[in-house]
């Protein structure tokens, strides 16, 4: 199993009053899963994926990532789990606006200490491989919202992670650009690739392959999807 958690519990406290965003959650996701994590606001979703990030540490339980104890990890072996372990897509892309598209995709690969040459014969690659080749010299301001959020998981890419997590990642794009998105994660969970993805959106998650929902903080329903959406 890729990674689970068990008895997971996640409270914020501020002064006096304590708020619990997960309650007593276990689940396990294993290598080469697609799963969308769906809920109201204030379910506990984001919260959960916060956790599996490693961007948040539980309050109480067990989170194991590729069978080690991320609860005994100390602040700098997280980050550096993260930088080499997991990729993260946001609904806002977190662009750098006075960098090229090919220069957004390649600065992690700086602080992992690539090589110059390297590094950008990657971010090329990455960037073929979701269809911008011909885009990789224009600012963000000069892409479409779908160009944006595809660099974003160029970006991704070019780190090779094995897990993905994908926070409401068509959030900010019409509904084809949306499609286009979609298309791009379906084929790489077809090349192995495990995907974790947050999302509000029925359709968007009929494209997974499994589906976890949140109420409360309480994991309230876990279930395969037998043939997702083909789109």
């Amino acid at each position: 199993m890729l990674l689970e958690v068990e008895g997971l519990d996640k409270i914020y406290t501020t002064g006096k009053i304590s708020v619990t965003a997960l309650r007593d959650v276990s689940v396990g996701i294993d290598e080469g899963e697609y799963v969308a994590i769906m809920g109201p606001s204030g379910s506990g979703k984001s919260t959960f994926m916060n956790i599996l990030g490693c961007l948040d540490r539980p309050s109480r339980g067990k989170y194991i990532l590729n069978g080690e104890d991320i609860s005994i990890k100390s602040d700098d072996e997280l980050a550096d789990l993260r930088n080499h372990y997991i990729g993260f897509i946001f609904q806002s892309f977190n662009l750098l606006p006075k960098l090229s598209a090919l220069e957004n995709v390649a600065l992690p690969l700086v602080y992992r200490g690539v090589p110059g040459k390297k590094r950008l014969l990657r971010a090329k690659q990455a960037l073929e491989s979701v269809g911008l080749s011909d885009r990789e010299n224009h600012l963000p301001s000069e892409l479409s919202g779908g160009q944006q959020q595809r660099v974003a998981i160029a970006r991704v890419l070019a780190g090779d992670p094995p897990l993905i997590l994908a926070d409401e990642p068509t959030g900010n794009l019409d509904s084809r650009s949306g499609q286009e998105v979609m298309t791009i994660f379906r084929e790489l969970n077809d090349r192995g690739i495990t995907i974790v993805l947050v999302t509000h959106d029925d359709e968007i998650a009929g494209n997974c392959k499994r589906v976890v929902r949140f109420r409360d903080g309480l994991l309230q329903n876990d279930s395969r999807i037998v043939e997702a959406v083909e789109l």
